[in-house]
């Protein structure tokens, strides 16, 4: 493997080359304008599980909440060695470390992800892949009887509520 010298000189002219032309000032919106709003991100969402998780007293906890996940949430379950003796284990932690409130729960960890139904699982795994590549919580479906299409939020909103 070659190695690359750079000398100081030649380094402040490469950075000055690179430097980008200076842009009139301009004036700034103010924080409360509606088009400061819209382009804020939306860093965390709701959802309703499919079933519910049981908790060890019986109580049923359906609503939670999911944040976006990091480049770390990514990489983290690769050194953990549950996922490096079962890989299937994964979504697991990973679900663990982004869903930051299960019903009156706050500490969700992967042994509550790992007593979930496996429908529950099935449907955050869909749901966190849905926020954090497609960045919504909507899918376009199709009515089996009428065939008609349209949209539904996977969040957790019912039929007929607003």
């Amino acid at each position: 493997m070659r190695r690359r010298t750079v000398t100081s000189g030649g380094l402040d002219e490469l950075l000055d080359g690179l430097a980008p032309a200076p842009t009139p000032a301009r004036e700034e919106a103010p924080a409360s304008s509606p088009a400061r709003d819209r382009e804020e991100l939306r860093t965390e969402f709701d959802f309703e599980l499919p079933r519910g998780y049981v908790d060890d007293e019986g109580q049923v906890h359906r609503r939670g909440s999911m944040r976006l996940a990091t480049a770390r949430d990514e990489l983290r379950p690769q050194i953990d060695l549950r996922v490096k003796e079962n890989p299937a284990y994964l979504s697991v932690v990973l679900l663990s470390q982004v869903i930051t409130q299960l019903g009156t729960i706050t500490d969700v960890h992967a042994g509550v992800v790992e007593r979930m139904y496996a429908t529950d699982v099935a449907f955050l795994q869909d749901f966190y892949r849905r926020i954090n590549s497609e960045g919504h919580t909507h899918a376009a479906v199709t009515c089996p009887l009428c065939h008609g299409s349209f949209e539904v939020d996977l969040s957790g909103g019912r039929l007929g509520e607003s």
